[in-house]
């Protein structure tokens, strides 16, 4: 799905329409908007009717900044309001020849995602839940949403960010189009979320992660950020992960291999060490470890582990074989 435009004449009223909760696609916008139908916005009906006990009634970022859009090109304007929040030297102008597909005239959200990496910050779909999102705000995170703004059967595909609500009034209040601050009813804007699928993102630096994180879906994401080219970041983001997940060995190995592309390899060996200390026979981190041991020219010492990893056997038998011919050979060099 692409997000494009929303500030043109259409998109203009469109918003125009929201504000004074008006027909959209006639009788049927009404009931969904003004009513509340549950069957149109089933998350809206229930936050009405029975909100989190431990969500805050209201949240304003009123500090994150705003980028009119040009035409077409809400997914630039969306994508530098989150990243400019965190500190990240761009522009919506800056990110147009990353996100914005010219022949489609919008961006697609795997771009969306992909573009914040090379700055090193983390990329994270939230689960399709509007309390997720709601939660998000609350702790201090915008939140990048696609809308359809068509109405009937038209389709007008938009980016917008979530940067605050207010449970008493039931409103949710965006970035959007050319409009530092639309305050829509939450019924209304489920109505125009949902057709993506409830999609949204949030972009976040690497020390920090989103209060709804997912650990195997977060583990992901840092994954991507490292694949970019990003191992710093990628280090940073895994200590802050096994600081909540202690237990996730796979953490553990990420933050000794970041740490090892960045040539630190005594960060790496001590990451590997903890990892040892909660799974005393992992055939990866002995294997990882002994490599990195040899390295440092410890061959003494990556030999006695490289040898346990063999007696451990398992699936990694033939890398683990590789590792210590190698570890023998520096032996014989040395």
């Amino acid at each position: 799905m692409l997000g494009g435009g929303g500030t043109g004449t259409f998109g203009e009223r469109v918003l125009a329409l929201f504000r004074n909760a008006r027909s959209l696609a006639g009788v049927f916008f009404v009931c969904t908007v003004l009513y509340g139908c549950a069957t149109m916005v089933p998350q809206a009906a229930i936050l009405r009717d029975s909100w989190p006990s431990d969500l805050p009634l209201q949240a304003e970022l009123q500090d994150v900044p705003f980028f009119p859009q040009t035409e077409y090109q809400c997914g630039p304007a969306a994508l530098a309001t989150t990243l400019v929040y965190f500190n990240v030297a761009t522009s919506s102008v800056d990110l147009i020849d990353r996100v914005y597909i010219p022949a489609r005239k919008g961006s697609v959200q795997i771009e969306m995602l992909a573009a914040a990496r090379p700055f090193g910050i983390i990329s994270y779909t939230l689960e399709p839940r509007l309390e997720i999102v709601l939660r998000e705000i609350a702790a201090g995170i915008p939140v990048i949403v696609l809308q359809d703004l068509g109405p009937g059967s038209f389709t007008a595909w938009h980016y917008a960010v979530a940067v605050g609500y207010d449970a008493r009034s039931g409103t949710v209040v965006l970035r959007s189009g050319d409009h530092r601050r639309l305050v829509l009813p939450l019924a209304a804007f489920e109505y125009t979320w949902k057709a993506s699928g409830y999609w949204a993102m949030v972009t976040v630096p690497p020390s920090r992660m989103p209060a709804t994180a997912d650990r195997n879906r977060y583990f992901e994401a840092i994954l991507a950020v490292e694949r970019a080219g990003q191992p710093r970041a990628a280090a940073v983001a895994y200590e802050k992960f096994v600081e909540r997940w202690p237990e996730d060995m796979g953490a553990y190995i990420g933050l000794a291999n970041a740490h090892y592309a960045l040539g630190e390899l005594h960060r790496a060996e001590t990451a590997l060490r903890r990892a040892l200390e909660r799974y005393p026979n992992s055939t990866v981190a002995l294997n990882n470890l002994a490599q990195t041991l040899s390295d440092e020219g410890r061959v003494e010492e990556a030999l006695e582990l490289i040898d346990r990893a063999v007696a451990a056997g398992g699936p990694h038998a033939n890398a683990i074989s590789e590792t210590r011919t190698l570890i023998l050979q520096r032996s014989k060099q040395r």
